[in-house]
């Protein structure tokens, strides 16, 4: 089975670029398994790679794209940069390294992986990506990882980043920040969507909706993302998984169900602290 574009649809960010409303993440795939991950995902009918440079694999994911055989413009390709980049002029240089490594022209989306607001120079990296994007390099900008006092920081000097990727799954709600972003345009993206080393898929709320509805516990975490607005990003290298959790546009979870995931956030849920942790 070969899911297209019409039945993954795209949603329009802030600036009009539009991007698919679920992706393939590539972490922590490297070499041979990234390439082909990333051109069997390609055929089963993803448009949206995310990579980074801390994933060391841009590469790897650059002739997954080629030799998948799909036109550049039709896949949205997003990438990260480190830490040490983080000023205007790093950010060209860690950009024109990212679009080396990958092959490519231009990426669609640049996220500042990490705010490390140890030293504080975010905003001078989110000024130097204003700048790749009136190059052409960049075609929509955002954060990773951001909290809301990071984000208003940038607001503050008047940034708006088109999204903000954050870990995010019904046992990390992240309702707060998710508000925040409502409230001012910045569309959600989610890494670890299905859960990270938790229970998060045997839990019995999940697997019995997932069997009311004849779906894997997987399909249904990600169609709880889809039908909350976000755009989640789950990783596999298994050719069969991905058409799975791509399959997510053709049912719908009901109401009550919708309610169910929603009661699941779990407040002591282990999130990674960006505030402390960062590259």
């Amino acid at each position: 089975m070969t899911v297209t574009l019409s039945s993954a649809p795209v949603q329009r960010l802030n600036n009009g670029v539009e991007i698919p409303r679920l992706g393939l993440g590539t972490w922590p795939m490297e070499d041979a398994e990234a390439e082909n991950a990333v051109r069997t995902a390609i055929e089963a009918g993803y448009r949206l790679i995310d990579t980074a440079e801390n994933y060391r694999n841009e590469q790897s994911v650059g002739e997954g794209i080629r030799t998948s055989g799909v036109p550049r413009e039709d896949i949205f390709v997003t990438t990260k940069f480190n830490r040490e980049w983080h000023s205007v002029e790093g950010v060209q240089e860690a950009c024109k390294a990212s679009l080396k490594r990958l092959g490519l022209d231009y990426i669609d989306l640049l996220l500042i992986h990490w705010p490390n607001p140890d030293q504080d120079r975010y905003v001078a990296a989110y000024e130097g990506m204003e700048r790749l994007r009136e190059q052409g390099l960049v075609r929509a900008l955002g954060t990773s990882n951001f909290k809301i006092p990071h984000l208003e920081k940038l607001l503050a000097a008047g940034h708006v980043p088109q999204l903000n990727q954050i870990q995010l799954d019904p046992y990390r709600r992240r309702d707060d920040i998710v508000a925040f972003h409502e409230g001012n345009g910045i569309a959600t993206e989610t890494w670890s969507p299905i859960g990270r080393g938790d229970s998060l898929l045997g839990d019995p709320a999940i697997t019995a909706i997932a069997q009311a509805h004849d779906r894997t516990p997987a399909q249904i975490v990600l169609r709880w993302h889809i039908q909350s607005s976000y755009l989640p990003v789950p990783k596999s290298g298994n050719p069969q998984r991905q058409i799975e959790n791509l399959d997510v546009f053709e049912f719908e979870l009901k109401d009550d169900e919708m309610e169910t995931l929603n009661g699941l956030g779990q407040p002591d849920a282990e999130i990674v602290d960006a505030d402390s942790f960062g590259h």
